[in-house]
């Protein structure tokens, strides 16, 4: 039982004893260099993936806005300096300095609307 399990063990490790002995012969044929690059290769594949993942939140948090539509006070997410959709109302809106704005063409004017009841009316 004991031997099969020794086997086993040594075939997990076969991979690994090749690596080394090629890494040594290598170096001792004076190519050291080629070692050295394929470590510094390794360490830059295991080191890209986290700078990239922490510069993109960085920039995440930089450039996500949250704010309320100007139209129907829906509050949702978008990215800043770009032009989206209200998922509620369907107003096309634009996104600067962090809040959302109509998009509308030049020249339309904005108003505003107040109600008036109808019982100051009769006064």
């Amino acid at each position: 039982m004991s031997f099969n399990n020794s086997q086993l063990n040594l075939l997990n490790l076969r991979p690994w004893l090749t690596m080394l002995a090629i890494f040594w012969l290598l170096a001792s044929l004076g190519l050291g260099w080629l070692v050295n690059s394929l470590l510094i290769l390794f360490g830059l594949m295991l080191l890209v993936p986290v700078v990239a993942f922490f510069g993109f939140r960085w920039w995440l948090e930089r450039n996500l806005v949250t704010d309320q539509c100007p139209v129907c006070q829906y509050e949702f997410t978008g990215l800043n300096n770009s032009q989206l959709q209200c998922p509620n109302c369907g107003e096309q809106l634009s996104v600067q300095t962090g809040h959302f704005h109509r998009f509308a063409p030049e020249g339309t004017i904005d108003i505003t609307a107040v109600e008036v009841p109808a019982q100051q009316l009769e006064d």
